[in-house]
């Protein structure tokens, strides 16, 4: 069964979401070896070039078993980074299908339909007996990034569209984008997550009916700061069509998501490795 992967937002930019994937890109296709203009409209077909850009390969996630757990859960995942009409439609990462409706060499804003497998089930630990199942399920993200040099802000908000009471997530990251050599990057920056009082209900409250099914304290939520993380990536390509990139997220729970009597660890570690082919 998939276990839960921790709700990324502006760090899914980080594990193989849209944002690294660009950057990595970038690294390994330089403006000067284009032919698209600054406008972002794609060169004709008889320059060359394909409406298509496709990147696939196999991935691994390791995330907490759920939000707050103690023990991680290892994922294979298939790494995608698919484009079409110079990155104005684009499938990447849990991103299924997204649309930059504005952009520019600066700046994106668009939405996208992701599929964030977070979740967590009483059959998880016998702590979460009682309390009921969290299943997982698509969101709705609007998102918007702006660089200046080698500095990346972005902010992204995911809100729940099956029903699965995650509510509404916002996050808001800065990455330093460091070419280090030609086929070599590395992004670093510091990032924070807010979750509304659905999602915190949802994954950390516990009702009076859950405590006494469960035997766990009953603990009333709010919205509030969720986490604060740090994003780290690094991508070398080891050809013109292979390669490597490693993203992590080291995070710590704040606020009701620290203090819930669910959260047996604060401290979340994500990380997202994969190997891409680029055809």
């Amino acid at each position: 069964m998939i276990r839960s992967i921790a709700p990324r937002v502006a760090a899914l930019a980080l594990c193989a979401g849209w944002f690294d994937n660009a950057l990595a890109d970038e690294a390994a296709n330089p403006p000067s070896t284009t032919t698209s203009s600054s406008a972002g409209v794609a060169a004709p077909s008889g320059a060359g070039d394909s409406a298509w850009k496709i990147s696939i390969g196999p991935g691994v996630m390791i995330s907490p078993k759920y939000p707050g757990a103690r023990t991680l859960s290892v994922l294979p995942l298939p790494s995608l980074d698919i484009s079409y009409d110079d990155d104005r439609f684009f499938s990447q990462g849990l991103d299924v299908l997204g649309v930059n409706w504005l952009k520019s060499d600066t700046y994106h804003v668009g939405t996208a339909i992701s599929f964030d497998f977070q979740s967590r089930n009483e059959s998880d630990d016998p702590r979460l007996r009682g309390l009921g199942n969290v299943h997982a399920g698509p969101k709705l993200k609007l998102f918007g990034d702006y660089s200046y040099s080698f500095l990346m802000g972005s902010v992204a908000a995911l809100q729940d569209i099956a029903g699965t009471g995650q509510g509404l997530l916002v996050s808001a990251d800065l990455a330093a984008n460091l070419p280090v050599t030609s086929k070599w990057l590395v992004s670093v920056g510091p990032g924070v997550t807010w979750a509304n009082s659905v999602y915190t209900r949802t994954l950390f409250g516990v009702s009076a009916q859950q405590s006494a099914a469960s035997g766990l304290p009953s603990f009333q939520t709010s919205s509030g700061v969720r986490d604060v993380h740090l994003n780290a990536y690094t991508s070398y390509d080891f050809t013109p069509h292979w390669t490597a990139s490693v993203a992590c997220t080291v995070g710590k729970l704040e606020r009701y998501a620290g203090a819930s009597p669910i959260t047996q660890q604060r401290t979340e570690l994500n990380v997202f490795a994969a190997l891409n082919y680029k055809m």
